[in-house]
């Protein structure tokens, strides 16, 4: 029996017994404990048991869809040629696994856990018994996977408009217990990102700031939340700083043209904090930065970036992943057979969601058979892999007991405590006529603009204050006829509250002229309107003419709820902007500086 094997197995009676969960193995009782040696000795004694197969499966982190191991899926069939998530398991062997709540993954905390437990499982089963590293993208606010019950956080930027680092802390916290209950043991989180463009379609609020202290600071505390606190890990992203493009790297690849004294004060801090903090993982960027690389491949593909800057100069001793690739930007230069190849001579450790997987696959395999890849560099990205399920206890424990579920995920504590934490987040950027506070006078209050669940939200939250609301989403590009709809509605009612959403979008030319007319054809009605951004801070330079102006950098039901205390004064207003608000056209020139933020 390996010495792997022998690992896993060890602690898998009692995690079987804890969860409740039936394990087929070829052994009636678990054998007996290994002897005590290092981590590092366990790990390298295991790896000298598996076939190259496998050893490069550990490398790959998939998905499938559905919300069920054990539930065919024809688009599973058209990915991997098998119809069920435990098939692909069983045929790949991957070393990790990532939730999607937009591929049918997700239906409830409850189902993941067990969801969590069949995957487990098939892993064990297929002969290498080794347990999978089960991660997400949790970041809270504007990525989130798992909606509620579980608890639910304003998001990186909101935490960056409090100042607060113990309130990021235990935001991370919760959230990392709660993934963990799943059987969620690694999220892809926090976002460690510079955002100093204000145009920046993909990062935005997914930032704490555009200050690199300011981010260091926050990032450092949610990797004392997730790892320390927790117990699962972090992934400091997106590395090497995806905070300064006008280009979404899902769609196009961007360039950075910072020069390397710009990098080292602007994007470097953040991760550099992360690593003396001791995170766990750190994602790669699909971006070009030519003063760190010449050669215009994106970092996730450069040796000299993820080698020579991040292992050698920063010292990162932890697994180095790819963001997704099957994303655009990194599919350009080369075929997805050379790109898997290309990352791991880069220095990579996990290859995220592969486009194809068999191509992939065996391209490493093939690169290794011919002497291009060496099979001790595998070694050493399998080893990294390993030592880190050693250290978050997948090998031993990697079994969560479905029933224990609701006494962790969403619990009436962890709502209140994020309900206290978003509550300091919202920023009152304007307040030329002292609209708000509304004091507490009956009235009919229209909520319109983006949003379905959002504008119903701020409703509720609205009503239960006393007002009587009425609702008129408008979406993100209005047409006319809700934009003159939703001003006819703003005549009959005493105050209108407008919510945009990336209205200064200019990548999409009909959501910026749309959301910006509807704004401006309310004010026109002369009624009184309250403004609120619900995602970038950015908005409000498109139409500065607002007179009450209020940022939530984010749009869950939590945030709205903290948006309606400070409207009707239950809760001062005590965000400062995380980012300066520049004029629009003029992004050196600040219309709302960074810290800026009234109040009463």
């Amino acid at each position: 029996m390996s010495a792997l094997r022998r690992l896993s197995l060890s602690g898998l009676a009692t995690a079987t017994a804890i969860a409740g969960v039936g394990v087929s193995t070829a052994e009636s009782a678990p054998p007996p404990e290994p002897a005590r040696i290092s981590d590092v000795q366990q790990a390298a004694r295991a790896i000298q048991g598996m076939t190259l197969e496998e050893k490069v499966g550990q490398l790959f982190v998939l998905f499938a869809y559905g919300p069920d191991a054990h539930k065919p899926d024809t688009r599973n069939t058209t990915l991997y040629g098998v119809p069920t998530p435990a098939e692909v398991v069983a045929k790949y062997k991957p070393g990790g696994w990532i939730y999607f709540n937009g591929r049918g993954n997700v239906e409830s905390p409850t189902q993941l856990a067990t969801y969590s437990n069949q995957l487990q499982t098939a892993a064990i089963n297929t002969g290498l018994h080794v347990p999978m590293m089960i991660a997400t993208d949790q970041e809270q606010g504007v990525v989130v996977r798992i909606g509620p019950p579980a608890t639910q956080f304003g998001g990186n930027m909101a935490h960056g408009a409090t100042r607060n680092t113990a309130d990021a802390r235990t935001a991370a916290a919760i959230t990392g217990r709660e993934l963990k209950a799943m059987g969620i043991r690694q999220d892809y989180a926090p976002v460690a990102d510079v955002n100093v463009n204000a145009l920046n379609p993909v990062i935005g609020v997914r930032s704490f700031s555009s200050d690199p202290q300011l981010v260091s600071d926050m990032t450092v505390a949610q990797v004392q939340g997730y790892q320390r606190d927790a117990g699962i890990m972090a992934t400091a992203k997106h590395f090497p700083g995806h905070g300064d493009t006008r280009d979404d790297s899902h769609t196009a690849l961007p360039t950075i043209n910072h020069t390397l004294e710009q990098w080292n004060t602007i994007d470097a801090p953040p991760f550099k904090a992360a690593i003396k903090a001791g995170i766990d993982s750190i994602m790669t960027a699909h971006i070009v930065v030519p003063s760190l690389d010449p050669s215009g491949d994106p970092a996730t593909l450069s040796k000299p970036i993820l080698t020579g800057v991040l292992r050698q100069q920063l010292g990162f001793k932890g697994l180095i992943i790819t963001d997704g690739l099957e994303m655009a930007a990194v599919r350009q230069q080369y075929g997805d057979a050379e790109v898997a190849v290309r990352a791991i001579e880069a220095g990579v450790d996990q290859l995220l969601l592969p486009p194809a997987p068999d191509v992939q696959f065996n391209a490493v395999l093939d690169a290794v058979r011919s002497g291009r890849i060496s099979e001790q560099r595998i070694n050493e990205s399998l080893l990294r892999i390993l030592l880190m399920k050693l250290k978050n206890g997948v090998l031993f424990t990697p079994f969560v007991d479905p029933a224990k579920v609701a006494t962790t995920v969403g619990t009436p504590a962890s709502l209140a405590t994020a309900q206290t934490i978003v509550d300091k987040s919202v920023t009152l950027v304007k307040n030329n006529a002292n609209v708000v506070p509304l004091n507490a006078d009956p009235r009919k209050i229209l909520v319109t603009g983006w949003g379905v669940s959002t504008t119903q939200a701020l409703a509720a939250s609205l009503t239960k204050r006393g007002a009587t609301t009425t609702v008129a989403q408008t979406g993100a590009a209005p047409s006319d006829a809700a934009i003159a709809d939703a001003v006819a509605k703003a005549q009959l009612n005493d105050v209108t509250v407008v919510i945009t959403q990336k209205a200064w979008d200019t990548t999409v030319t009909d959501k910026l002229a749309k959301q910006q007319k509807l704004v401006k054809d309310l004010l026109a009605t002369g009624k009184t309107v309250i403004v609120v951004a619900v995602r970038d801070p950015y908005d409000i330079a498109y139409f500065d003419a607002a007179p009450t102006y209020l940022a939530t950098y984010g749009y869950a039901a939590v945030s709205m709820e903290s948006l309606a205390k400070v409207i009707y004064g239950e809760t001062k207003p005590t965000g400062k902007l995380p980012v300066d608000i520049p004029v629009a056209g003029q992004p050196d020139t600040a219309l709302y500086p960074f810290g800026h933020g009234l109040t009463w």
